[in-house]
């Protein structure tokens, strides 16, 4: 069998093995080693030549592709938008807020709101904060 050929194989049953380890990212830098692998073959690198450039390269794009990929993996808080943006927001309230209702300002905007805690009541002036966004009411808590 050809080197080259070898090398193929090995990067697809790489590839085949990230698809089924969702998260780890591990598997796919080292798929790209391995076409590195099997370029230097078709090059006609002795197979002394292949190896080293298979580690070399599985070295060089763990350490750099794994550490962006896993920063892609979790969105941080800031970047939620529309309603999911609000959970954890501070507000304040503009009319009395209970378990029936009332209003409360979150960024400048005017948001009917419910207590979070059904026996809570909650006066004008208060610092509160979102908890919850249920529909177009912000239920909030003190």
């Amino acid at each position: 069998m050809a080197a080259w050929l070898a090398w193929s194989i090995a990067a697809v049953a790489l590839v085949v093995g990230e698809i089924f380890t969702p998260g780890l990212f591990f598997l796919g830098p080292v798929a790209l080693a391995a076409i590195a692998g099997a370029v230097a073959s078709l090059f006609g690198a002795p197979l002394w030549l292949q190896l080293l450039v298979f580690a070399g390269s599985s070295f060089a794009s763990l350490g750099l592709l794994r550490p962006i990929a896993r920063r892609h993996l979790s969105m941080p808080h800031a970047i939620r938008t529309g309603a999911a943006a609000l959970v954890g927001a501070p507000a304040v309230v503009l009319q009395r807020v209970d378990s029936d209702g009332g209003l409360v300002r979150i960024g400048g905007e005017d948001w009917s709101a419910r207590a979070y805690m059904p026996d809570q009541v909650l006066e004008p002036g208060t610092k509160v904060e979102v908890a919850e966004i249920s529909g177009a009411t912000a239920l909030v808590y003190e």
